[in-house]
């Protein structure tokens, strides 16, 4: 009778912990396959690695040509802050660090993991008196946020904040050419929360969350 007493209380405890892990299971998978998902999760290889983006790259971002009139429209002068550039129409920041593991398509959710750091770089929005810096943007691809530090005429007004969204719906496969690894299609959107700082700081509503800055193309050394 203890045998089969303790075999029921086991059976019971497993019963417990695989409802339990019912929500973490839903939450990796929008479709009715998730349990096919989760095995495919978990015994997915990586496409590539790199566990150190300090050799060099790029993150650039064509603007949108409605970005670009927003700005037009709000009076607000775009910029570049230290080692980042604008040049045909694209911001671009070199990579100063971080990592990223790259997964076959539908092989993996997400399927691009890791940070990519951009120190000592940003964006500059001038309007009269007012300059406001986002810079030391970190990409997080794996739950598609750029955080970066923000100031307000050499004052600070936030570090480590939610700037940017990314939609990778539109992402290409990666590409290779020659000893650098090509990411490119993703959209990158203006946050809830930068949206509201800079219509704050810029005493206006009109910029508005969603709003889409441009098209992401980040370039890696893959030596």
């Amino acid at each position: 009778m203890s045998s089969i007493s303790s075999r029921k209380k086991k059976i019971a405890g497993l019963a417990i912990v695989a409802i339990a892990a019912l929500p973490l299971a839903a939450c990796g998978s929008s479709g009715s396959d998730s349990s096919s998902s989760d095995s495919k999760v978990s015994v997915a290889k990586p496409v590539a690695r790199l566990n150190d983006l300090s050799t060099g790259g790029t993150t650039a971002i064509k603007l949108d040509q409605g970005f670009v009139d927003a700005l037009t429209s709000l009076k607000l002068t775009p910029g570049v802050v230290d080692g980042a550039k604008l040049e045909d129409g694209s911001l671009i920041f070199p990579i100063t660090g971080g990592n990223v593991t790259y997964f076959k398509p539908g092989t993996a959710k997400p399927y691009v993991i890791g940070q990519i750091q951009h120190e000592a770089s940003g964006l500059s929005l001038t309007a009269g008196d007012i300059k406001v810096e986002l810079t030391n943007f970190n990409v997080d691809p794996g739950i598609s946020r750029v955080y970066g530090d923000v100031t307000v005429n050499g004052k600070v007004a936030a570090t480590s904040a939610f700037l940017f969204q990314l939609r990778g719906a539109t992402l290409k496969p990666l590409q290779t050419e020659g000893d650098t690894a090509i990411l490119e299609g993703t959209k990158v959107f203006i946050s809830p929360v930068a949206a509201g700082l800079l219509n704050k700081t810029f005493g206006t509503d009109a910029v508005t969350k969603d709003l889409l800055v441009g098209v992401a193309k980040i370039t890696v050394n893959t030596k």
